[in-house]
C-alpha cells in the first residue's frame, strides 16, 4: 500500500491585513505532479488554472486563522494553527504530513515532518501553497471592493509602496494588523 502523503503550506504571514491560510493536500495518482510549483513562480492566471485541476485531483482543505488570533496568538503561531486546523479538516488521514517552513504544529496522532523550502521541493506542499494563495486572494480581492483606496486587488494587503501611501493618507482600516509593524509604529508613534 502506498503510502498516503499530505502537503501543508500557508499564506499571508507577511501581509499586513485579513486572516492567514493555510491548505493542506493530499495528491491522487492520475495528477500530473510536474505542473506542481511553488505558488510564488506562478502567474496568477496560471495559478487559478492549477488551483481546478488540484482540487479535482486531490483530497484538500483549507484552515485559517483571524486577525484576532493573529493579534492574540502572534503571526507564527496563527499561521500553525491554520495549518493544524487544514491539517485536522482533511477528509482522509495522511500516514506522514510534510509542512513548508522549520515548525509543526502541534497535533497528537500524526506523522508531521517540516521541509525548509519545501514549496519548492515537494508536489504535495506546491498543490498546497497554490490552493491556499488562491483562496485567500479572492477573499482580499472581495475585500477590496470596500476599501479600494488601498489597493489591495493588487498588493493583497503586503507593505507595497501603494498601499502604505494609502495607509498614511487615509488611515488604517478594521483589516488591518495593528501588531504589526508599520502600523503599530503609526498607531503609536515615539
Amino acid at each position: 500500500m502506498k503510502k498516503i502523503t499530505a502537503g501543508v503550506d500557508e499564506v499571508g504571514r507577511g501581509s499586513l491585513i485579513g486572516p492567514v491560510y493555510a491548505a493542506a493536500v493530499i495528491l491522487k495518482k492520475k495528477l500530473d505532479k510536474k505542473k506542481l510549483k511553488d505558488s510564488k513562480k506562478l502567474s496568477k492566471k496560471k495559478r487559478e488554472i492549477l488551483e481546478k485541476y488540484i482540487k479535482k485531483n486531490s483530497y484538500w482543505s483549507i484552515g485559517s486563522a483571524s486577525l484576532k488570533e493573529i493579534e492574540k496568538l502572534n503571526i507564527l503561531n496563527a499561521s500553525l494553527l491554520a495549518m493544524k486546523r487544514a491539517i485536522i479538516k482533511l477528509k482522509k488521514k495522511p500516514k506522514e504530513v510534510l509542512i513548508d517552513g522549520n515548525k509543526i504544529p502541534l497535533i497528537t496522532n500524526y506523522n508531521l515532518k517540516y521541509v525548509v523550502k519545501g514549496d519548492q521541493k515537494i508536489p504535495e506542499i506546491s498543490a498546497a501553497s497554490i490552493i491556499a494563495k488562491v483562496s485567500r486572494d479572492r477573499l482580499i480581492k472581495k475585500m477590496s471592493k470596500k476599501y479600494i483606496r488601498y489597493c489591495w486587488n493588487k498588493n493583497a494587503g503586503y507593505g507595497t509602496k501603494d498601499h502604505l501611501s494609502a495607509i498614511k493618507k487615509f488611515g488604517i482600516t478594521k483589516h488591518h494588523r495593528k501588531t504589526f509593524r508599520p502600523i503599530h509604529n503609526m498607531l503609536s508613534p515615539k
